[in-house]
C-alpha cells in the first residue's frame, strides 16, 4: 500500500498556472481506484489512477476538488472532495494519479459506503477539478500564509501548504487545526513531516476539543474568545498576507466575523465550507412533471455550445439546475447544497432568487453569476449560460 509521505529530497514542483488556465468544463471520466489508505477509524484517503490521455483534463492547483460519482440503493449519489496531494508533473505519454481523502459523515450515505465497500480496482466516475479556494498570490516571496481547519478541512490545506512552502524558499505557513483528539486528526505523520522539512517555515498548532494539552489556549472548542487570544500571540494577524478557512460552518464563519472585525481585507480571505450544517444532499435531482395547461417558467439553457429549453412549473418550486438536468443530464453540479460552487452558470436573461451561496463572491454575483442549484425563476423567461 502506497503512504503519502514526502521524499528524502523534495522534488521540482508542479508548475503553479493562474486559475483560469486549468479552469475544465466539469465532466466525468470513470477512474480506477488504486489505493485506499486509513487514516483514522471513520478517514480513508482514496488514491485513483488517471491515465495519459486524461491528465490533461485533470490538471489542477492545489485547493481544488473532484466531484466523485456513484449509484447507490438505485439512486445516483455524487459528493466533492478536495484534492489533497500537490500537483505532480507528468512526462508525456504518462499516468499520473490524484487522491482525496473520504471522511465518515453522520447520515452520508456515500462516506458510510466508502468506508467499507472501496476497494482498489473499482471504478468510479471522477469530475475534472473544480474550485477556486487557490492561492491568488501574485508574489510569493516572503509571503506568510494562515489556514484554519477542523477535522477534514484540512484536506485541501495539505496539498497548498506543501505547494506553497515547496514553491519559495521564503514563504511561511501556520497551520491552525482543530480536532477532538489525538486519534481523530487526519494527515498526522505527513503534517510532522512537513514540519520537519520546513522547521523555521511551518508553524503548526494543533487544538483539541475533547483532550488536554499541555498549553491550555490549544484545549477546548475554538470559540470566538479562545480565537481571538489564539490569534494575537500565536499568528499575528498584521503580518498575513492571505488566510484559507475550511470546515464546517460554524467554525469557517466565526473566523471571517472575527478577522473582519479586527481589519482583515476581505479579499485576503478564502474559504471553503464542508458541510453547511443542512442535511446531506448527495442524491441527483427530485422529478418533476409538467401538466398541460399549468402556468410554467420558460427556462432556455446554453451548455457546451448548445441551446436547450424546458419549462418550469411554478408552483413546483423547482431549481433552475433540476429543471436544466430534465433536459440535460450532464448539467454540471455536485454538492446542490450551494457550497462547492460546480453548477455556476450566468444570468443573461431574466432574474432569479438565490437561496443560498457559500461559493460565489459578490464580483461574481454583480456579473450575473448565480449557484443554479439554489436559483429560482422569478421572470417568466430565463436565459442561463454554463460557458460564459
Amino acid at each position: 500500500m502506497a503512504l503519502f509521505r514526502l521524499p528524502e529530497a523534495a522534488p521540482a514542483a508542479a508548475p503553479r498556472l493562474p486559475a483560469g488556465e486549468v479552469r475544465h468544463r466539469a465532466r466525468f471520466h470513470t477512474l480506477e481506484v488504486t489505493d485506499v489508505r486509513r487514516l483514522t477509524d471513520d478517514a480513508i484517503e482514496v488514491t485513483f489512477t488517471v491515465p495519459p490521455d486524461l491528465v490533461d483534463d485533470y490538471r489542477y492547483l492545489p485547493g481544488q476538488y473532484v466531484a466523485l460519482r456513484v449509484h447507490l440503493d438505485g439512486a445516483e449519489v455524487r459528493r466533492s472532495y478536495s484534492l489533497c496531494r500537490p500537483p505532480a508533473p507528468a512526462a508525456e505519454g504518462e499516468s499520473t494519479t490524484l487522491s482525496v481523502a473520504v471522511k465518515r459523515d453522520e447520515g452520508g450515505l456515500f462516506s458510510t459506503w466508502a468506508q467499507t465497500e472501496l476497494k482498489p480496482g473499482f471504478p468510479i466516475d471522477v469530475m475534472s477539478p473544480q474550485g477556486t479556494f487557490t492561492s491568488g498570490l501574485a508574489q510569493l516571496d516572503g509571503a506568510h500564509v494562515v489556514g484554519i481547519a477542523a477535522g477534514s478541512g484540512i484536506t485541501p490545506l495539505m496539498s497548498l501548504a506543501h505547494d506553497l512552502l515547496t514553491a519559495s524558499d521564503t514563504t511561511r505557513f501556520t497551520l491552525l487545526y482543530t480536532n477532538r483528539s489525538t486519534s481523530d486528526v487526519m494527515f498526522l505523520e505527513e503534517l510532522a513531516e512537513l514540519k520537519d522539512r520546513y522547521p523555521t517555515r511551518l508553524v503548526l498548532h494543533h487544538v483539541l476539543s475533547r483532550e488536554q494539552r499541555t498549553a491550555p489556549l490549544l484545549s477546548g472548542r475554538i470559540d470566538e474568545k479562545k480565537l481571538r487570544t489564539i490569534l494575537d500571540p500565536l499568528i499575528l494577524p498584521s503580518t498575513v498576507d492571505e488566510w484559507f478557512l475550511c470546515g464546517p460552518f460554524a467554525l469557517v464563519d466565526l473566523c471571517r466575523e472575527v478577522l473582519a472585525d479586527i481589519g482583515v481585507p476581505h479579499e485576503h480571505i478564502r474559504f471553503e465550507l464542508f458541510t453547511t450544517g443542512d442535511a446531506p444532499t448527495e442524491r441527483g435531482p427530485r422529478p418533476v412533471t409538467v401538466h398541460k395547461g399549468e402556468k410554467t417558467y420558460r427556462i432556455e439553457i446554453s451548455l457546451d455550445g448548445v441551446s436547450s429549453t424546458v419549462e418550469s412549473p411554478v408552483d413546483a418550486h423547482e431549481s433552475v439546475l433540476n429543471a436544466a438536468l430534465r433536459v440535460r443530464p450532464d448539467a454540471p453540479f455536485a454538492c446542490s447544497g450551494g457550497v462547492c460552487g460546480t453548477c455556476r452558470a450566468r444570468v443573461l436573461e431574466g432574474s432569479v432568487t438565490m437561496t443560498e451561496n457559500y461559493a460565489l463572491e459578490p464580483d461574481e454575483i454583480e456579473r450575473g453569476y448565480v449557484l443554479t442549484c439554489q436559483s429560482h425563476p422569478t421572470s417568466d423567461r430565463l436565459v442561463v449560460d454554463y460557458d460564459v
